[in-house]
């Protein structure tokens, strides 16, 4: 046994790597970023051949995974929650397919969206889908989960959904490991070979299967252990605590014991002769759950007998914003402390893009390109391009979702509103701006595209970008005209001359694409920083 100081990220991938992991697939997303990138460093996953490159989408990661599960080797996919939206077409099928080696979806939620669009609740899709959810409540659980996800996987043969959260995946603490690797599944091939042929009369047969597996999966999450009951005196309330929630309980609780019947739910399905015994003895439910309310809407249904259930729909706990150990202490009634409030003097300072960065010269061109045309027609995209909606630069005018500028610049084209341009960054383009583009071009649509090519996946930490050296390539294939197809240089030196060639593709009558081309500072620094190091080692 050992132990070692880890994030939950980095507990998640050592355990991967330990359970006998073959194959890590994912795109870059905070806050799950950490998992793969762990893999790819770690010497032990090198010797063992585990692979761990990104995809160039989640959709694609997914059903990479799905198919190493296919040949019946273990693995894993990761995402940040927005990212299941774009894997949800496998990930719903895939529940029906079943699994043949194990499979684990690690999906990152980010309560208070501390670098997201959205606050979604990952636990909505695994519960939707059927399949078992896992929600460690802090990082030694994270660890053993991943073990016991790829044994209960393979079990039940469905895939298990790990949910974690922003303050889970980036905080550390000790965690004790398994030295005894477990070793690579062989390559074996389902035992029925129609199981991932999901015509109607396969997918009927295996969707009955699924619903069959419910009440065992119900009483493994009472049986192993991860989901406990602890009794208490004062019955005048009852928690329900979820996954890191339950930390978040236990942080008001350091100096005394809850007099408080606890159940402490970090497996999924919900526990039924658990919560039967809490609601039974207790006068009220409070529940804590990190995120949405979807357990709580269950209960209100299910134990509508009468009794309070309390929790983010009786506004006991705030609706938005993650949980805290204060939220939980107000609701059970208790003296919190929350510190001094931020005096007014200290000034907030907002994100910006760095200094020198490509992406500041190509807004300054485009902001005096597009001078002469009323605003509002300018779609952007998910990036750190997406901080050009701040001053100085104020350029752009939506962020949605991953490859929406393509797309939403094509409808407003179409309904009349011209010019429309569509800024995207070049592994967002790869990710899901390639189909945008190929319906501007079917349609013929007037729309300037603009892909910023840096040379890498910079918002999340310098991933290699899938589009690196192929956007051209990709933009004529798919059938944009050659001579359409402009690169510039973004620097200072060459404005008026990229403000010109902006001003030309707007004026042109169909689909155009400008590649403003100069590698991200940051990590071009690094990479020199890296080539020194290197150097040095060789003299």
């Amino acid at each position: 046994m050992e132990k070692l100081l880890l994030l939950g990220d980095e507990a998640i991938a050592q355990a991967a790597i330990d359970a006998g992991l073959s194959g890590i697939f994912g795109y870059p997303g905070t806050p799950s970023t950490e998992i793969p990138e762990y893999i790819q460093a770690s010497k032990e996953a090198k010797e063992k051949g585990i692979r761990s490159n990104w995809a160039c989408n989640e959709k694609t990661a997914m059903e990479a995974a799905l198919g190493m599960s296919y040949a019946g080797k273990r693995a894993m996919f990761t995402c940040k929650h927005v990212g299941m939206n774009v894997a949800a077409d496998p990930f719903m099928n895939s529940a029906i397919t079943g699994v043949n080696g194990g499979l684990v979806y690690i999906a990152a939620d980010d309560p208070s969206m501390h670098s997201s669009q959205n606050e979604q609740d990952s636990r909505f899709f695994g519960d939707w889908a059927m399949i078992p959810i896992l929600e460690p409540s802090n990082q030694q659980e994270a660890y053993d989960m991943v073990h016991y996800a790829f044994e209960l996987s393979e079990q039940f043969k469905l895939p298990v959904m790990i949910r974690i959260t922003t303050r889970l995946a980036h905080s550390r603490s000790g965690v004790v490991i398994r030295r005894n690797a477990k070793e690579q599944n062989k390559v074996k091939l389902p035992e029925n070979p129609k199981q991932y042929i999901l015509l109607p009369v396969n997918a009927r047969r295996q969707y009955n299967e699924l619903l069959a597996k419910q009440e065992d999966m119900i009483k493994a999450s009472t049986q192993k252990g991860f989901n406990q009951y602890f009794d208490a005196p004062d019955k005048k309330i009852g928690i329900l605590a979820c996954g890191l929630a339950y930390n978040y309980l236990m942080e008001n609780f350091t100096q005394t014991k809850c007099q408080h019947p606890i159940l402490k739910v970090v497996q999924y399905p919900m526990p039924k002769d658990m919560l039967k015994k809490l609601y039974e003895e207790c006068d009220s439910i409070l529940v804590l759950e990190e995120g949405q309310p979807l357990f709580e809407q269950q209960l209100q249904g299910i134990l509508n007998k009468g009794k309070k259930v309390m929790g983010r729909l009786d506004g006991t706990i705030p609706r938005a914003g993650e949980l805290s150990p204060a939220k939980v202490g107000k609701a059970l009634g208790l003296q919190v402390s929350e510190g001094l409030p931020i005096p007014s003097l200290v000034a907030p300072r907002p994100p910006k893009l760095c200094e020198g960065c490509p992406h500041a010269d190509t807004y300054r061109a485009l902001n005096e390109a597009v001078a002469d045309y009323s605003k509002g027609r300018i779609f952007s995209d998910i990036g750190c391009y997406t901080l050009g909606a701040l001053p100085p630069y104020n350029a752009i005018n939506t962020t949605v979702d991953m490859g929406a500028s393509i797309t939403m610049a094509k409808g407003a084209a179409e309904a009349g509103y011209q010019p429309t341009i569509a800024v995207i960054g070049d592994s967002t383009f790869t990710h899901s701006g390639m189909t945008g583009l190929l319906d501007c071009v079917v349609d013929n649509i007037p729309v300037t595209i603009i892909i910023l090519d840096n040379s890498i996946t910079a918002m999340t930490g310098s991933q290699k970008s899938s589009a690196t050296g192929r956007i051209e390539s990709i933009c004529e294939g798919i059938g944009v005209e050659k001579e359409h197809i402009r690169v510039i240089t973004p620097l200072k030196k060459f404005h008026e001359e990229n403000v010109k060639v902006i001003q030309e593709e707007i004026a042109y009558q169909g689909v155009s694409v400008i590649i403003p081309r100069r590698e991200c500072l940051v990590w071009l620094n690094k990479k020199r920083k890296e080539e020194r190091q290197k150097q040095k080692k060789q003299e």
